[in-house]
């Protein structure tokens, strides 16, 4: 399997944070302009790609999903598995890591998988995600997981980018919802998390044991109710609402990353080679999940 490349996370990341900037819901037509570049990527790596409209009033925004030539979103010849992403902001940050980061990895996972894409794969890029579509049915990713449900499709699991590009090895440099969970969980910010609900933890226990064949990266994996603030304050929220596993993968956002929703989440504070790390471990997890679907 091909490696990630650090070059092309940081290339895309700085398109979408320096180039573009902040890419809030006030901004639909730069926000949908993303959304066809982001489709356009997809189509030159090889797949079929099908934009699903999320309408709020009288604005459309779009999911941008990819999938195996010749397979539609509809279609279950298998258990479909979902790895996915947003790509707007806050309006105050140009989100280098909140979420170009993530979207940056999504697309490298799509050129890591081009030419074999597992049956059933699904990348999606999703629209909105930020307040005030938080954690509600105007969600780009509820408003997915919704359709899933009403075509009673299969889903093996979700799997959500969230926050994957910042690190740091200084002890105390990671914090946690409670003060006792640091004797538990490191203390440096140097991992990756997996998190999920109590009702996900054999998918997160999975996602981690694949994880762990693809890449050198520390994890830390957390199940927990949903009183424990941050465990569902991304897309995975959506799907674990429609009662599918949903796991995300994260660099743990505000609990460390204090340019979290701020101008100064910039490229330059990201850290791509351990980014990098993260994908392979997804892309594994990723190969690894499908083989268990056959």
């Amino acid at each position: 399997m091909k490696p990630c490349d650090p070059a092309r996370l940081k290339e895309i990341v700085c398109w979408l944070a320096d180039e573009i900037g902040p890419r809030p819901k006030t901004k639909p037509d730069l926000l949908n302009m993303v959304a066809e570049q982001i489709e356009g990527l997809f189509i030159q790596l090889g797949y079929h790609v099908e934009m699903q409209p999320v309408t709020w009033g009288r604005t459309t925004y779009y999911n941008v999903i990819a999938m195996p030539p010749g397979e539609t979103t509809a279609q279950a010849i298998c258990p479909l598995l979902v790895v996915g992403a947003h790509y707007d902001t806050v309006s105050t940050t140009p989100g280098a890591d909140d979420n170009a980061s993530a979207i940056a990895g999504l697309i490298e996972l799509a050129r890591i998988l081009t030419h074999r894409p597992p049956p059933g794969i699904r990348l999606a890029a999703f629209c909105p995600e930020e307040p005030p579509a938080f954690r509600t049915r105007r969600m780009g990713s509820y408003v997915m997981a919704n359709s899933l449900r009403k075509e009673n499709a299969q889903l093996q699991g979700m799997i959500c980018l969230e926050m994957i590009g910042y690190f740091r090895d200084q002890d105390g440099s990671q914090s946690y919802p409670f003060p006792l969970m640091n004797r538990i969980y490191p203390r440096r910010g140097n991992f990756i998390a997996i998190v999920g609900n109590l009702r996900s933890r054999s998918w997160t226990k999975a996602v981690k044991e694949g994880f762990e064949k693809g890449s050198p990266l520390p994890i830390a994996r957390l199940n927990a109710p949903f009183f424990v603030y941050g465990i569902d304050f991304s897309d995975h929220w959506s799907f674990s609402k429609h009662g599918y596993p949903a796991a995300m993968v994260t660099d743990t956002a505000f609990y460390r990353n204090p340019h979290y929703h701020k101008p100064t989440d910039r490229p330059d504070t990201l850290d791509y080679c351990r980014a990098a790390q993260v994908i392979d471990g997804v892309a594994a997890a990723v190969t690894r999940l499908s083989l268990q679907k056959r």
